[in-house]
């Protein structure tokens, strides 16, 4: 599942310029993690060659779409409360359709359709294409529904409109799918099998953000690791590829170079890692280069050997030590993240233990963490017993949380007293007077925003600090500002 969920993202209706023309109303909001999101901007790149305009509106929308989330039950049931309120909408405009698109859709199939009475329109994560002729069986009045995974589609050769983007970074997908059968994870299920985008099409896209004034990109995808390009087709079918296709093949190292070099000037961020097919090319290549930011997230869910081969985790405590060695021996400044399931199925008091040891050892940044809840259609939803009582792994999540809390602010300590680089984002949420940006190691710092303004790459002394923020204030422009 490794993907991160920004919850302060969550249900954003999003925006683009409207095209001359168009006349009918796109209402599009997302839940869950930046893959949804930047599908997303893939769909209203497709429906605004279909006439529609986006509105932030949902009393005068046409069309409804809500792209959705399988990885909590709480994101399901958001989705749930969300159609309750489109369905009273639809009272005062009866011809508004509403579709589900995504991971929920892919989930539930046709029986969205009989338990939303409300839905129309039922769309997974690889039938974006189709939805001109899906709208089309709508407006003659037939409920239409495509989930089909398909081997091949990897959206290359769309050009996402930035939606709700603050103009200075923007997510490029690079693979889609994932082959990793985490026991807890139903992605494979609601994205298929791994493919990856041809990485012409991806500097194309690069090159494009830059020309449009984009500073920082993020390379997304399930398992950015396993980018694998040998003129098409899935990774798992790599070993039947011409001695000239393996010859010729691009992996996720060589890919970062080729971004790297493609813009000297622009940020290059990656997510999401995963620790059984990260390899010591890729930590190379991110030191070699400047622009290759100094940030990693690495999943680990666990701490204990046993809940790990639980997990169906291919590595192990021990091997995950020697990754986080390698890469701090490699970047030694580099900030790393986690994911930290709480509570997985037979999970004891002393599996518990080695997860809180496990962060001693890193001192992770910052990370991303959760109480178990079971998916449906999980292997571990299939074959597994959720047999930790909720209060356990309530307080089991509690002490990671707090633990992750003094870590994190150890790790934002390190910066007081620094000169760093920081690139303008946006305004601060606490203070207008305050610019908000990130470091190279993911970190926001805010400082006052004097004459500077967003896509500015500023050099700031950081004076202060929280276990989130750095605090600190403008020194001069930096070498990369151009």
């Amino acid at each position: 599942m490794e993907k991160i969920i920004d919850e302060n993202k969550q249900g954003e209706a999003l925006i683009l310029d409207h095209k001359d023309g168009n006349t009918k109303k796109l209402f599009i909001e997302s839940y869950g993690c930046q893959m949804n999101f930047s599908d997303s901007e893939i769909v209203a790149s497709i429906l605004s060659n279909q006439g529609y305009n986006t509105t932030q509106n949902l009393e005068d929308a046409d069309l409804v779409l809500v792209n959705t989330c399988s990885i909590r039950d709480k994101a399901e049931q958001t989705v749930r409360k969300r159609l309750k309120y489109y369905d009273r909408i639809k009272d005062k405009n009866p011809n508004m359709k509403v579709g589900v698109l995504g991971c929920m859709a892919e989930r539930l199939k046709t029986k969205f359709l009989e338990e939303e009475k409300i839905v129309d329109l039922v769309v997974g994560p690889d039938a974006y294409k189709d939805l001109p002729n899906l709208l089309a069986d709508v407006e003659e009045g037939r409920d239409a529904i495509n989930v089909i995974l398909s081997k091949e589609e990897t959206y290359g050769d769309i050009s996402p409109v930035r939606l709700n983007s603050n103009g200075v970074s923007a997510f490029v997908s690079i693979t889609r799918g994932c082959d990793n059968m985490c026991t807890f994870c139903v992605v494979p299920f609601t994205r298929g099998r791994e493919r990856s985008r041809d990485p012409q099409s991806i500097i194309e896209e690069v090159n494009d953000l830059w020309n449009k004034g984009y500073k920082e990109v993020t390379l997304l995808g399930q398992n950015v690791d396993s980018y694998l390009w040998y003129g098409g087709g899935l990774k798992k079918d790599f070993d039947k590829a011409s001695d000239l296709q393996k010859a010729t093949a691009v992996n996720f190292a060589k890919l970062l170079e080729l971004c790297a070099k493609a813009q000297p000037k622009m940020r290059f961020r990656f997510s999401t890692s995963n620790p059984q097919d990260m390899t010591l090319d890729v930590i190379e290549t991110m030191a070699k280069f400047e622009n290759i930011c100094n940030y990693i997230h690495l999943p680990v869910q666990s701490g204990s050997n046993r809940i790990l081969k639980e997990m169906n985790r291919l590595h192990t405590r021990e091997e995950y030590f020697e990754l986080i060695d390698n890469i701090r021996r490699i970047i030694p400044d580099v900030a790393i993240s986690q994911d930290m399931i709480a509570g997985f199925p037979t999970e004891t008091e002393e599996d518990h233990q080695d997860t809180l040891s496990l962060m001693e050892y890193v001192k992770y940044d910052y990370g991303f963490m959760f109480a178990y809840s079971e998916r449906p259609g999980t292997l571990a939803g299939r074959k597994m017993e959720d047999d930790v009582p909720a209060n356990v792994k309530q307080r089991r999540l509690n002490e990671i949380q707090a633990l992750q809390r003094r870590h994190s602010l150890y790790r934002t300590q390190q910066h007081v007293g620094k000169i760093e680089e920081i690139l303008i984002e946006k305004s601060s949420k606490k203070s207008d007077a305050h610019w908000a940006g990130r470091n190279s190691q993911n970190t926001v710092a805010v400082f006052p925003k004097e004459h500077y303004k967003p896509g500015d790459f500023v050099n700031v002394k950081i004076l202060d600090c929280t276990s989130a923020t750095l605090i600190g204030e403008a020194v001069g422009y930096s070498k990369n500002n151009s």
